[in-house]
């Protein structure tokens, strides 16, 4: 592994954060600071804290916190998109809503082979 690049939970958790800014974009204005906001926010946040743990992976424990992190993030986006899918039914949202409940898997798959395996 020689770049955030390689991990594959860091390429879906870009790619999703691209969907959704653009699924966010299809909220009723009023929406567009206060959910759309927060959507977009916790969807980068996934992709950024894997980044950052992956910067400080030499500190296992810090990659494990930042890992753990993501997680969070990724739960507090799914539980945005699942408020979306309730109150806007005719915003498609469900691919993205199976796309992340993947990816939570991945990255906590990713967590327990860091915290059994890491070794630089």
């Amino acid at each position: 592994m020689k770049s955030y690049k390689d991990l594959d939970i860091y390429n879906l958790a870009f790619q999703y954060a691209l969907d959704v800014h653009k699924v966010s974009l299809l909220l009723p204005k009023f929406e567009l600071y206060e959910m759309g906001s927060q959507l977009r926010r916790s969807s980068k946040s996934v992709k950024d804290n894997i980044v950052e743990g992956y910067g400080r992976r030499k500190y296992k424990q810090d990659f494990i916190k930042f890992l753990i992190y993501a997680h969070a993030s990724l739960l507090e986006c799914l539980s945005q998109l699942q408020m979306i899918q309730n109150l806007y039914p005719n915003i498609s949202v469900s691919s993205l809503i199976e796309n992340y409940d993947a990816l939570g898997g991945k990255i906590h798959s990713f967590i327990t082979y860091v915290e059994n395996n890491w070794k630089l």
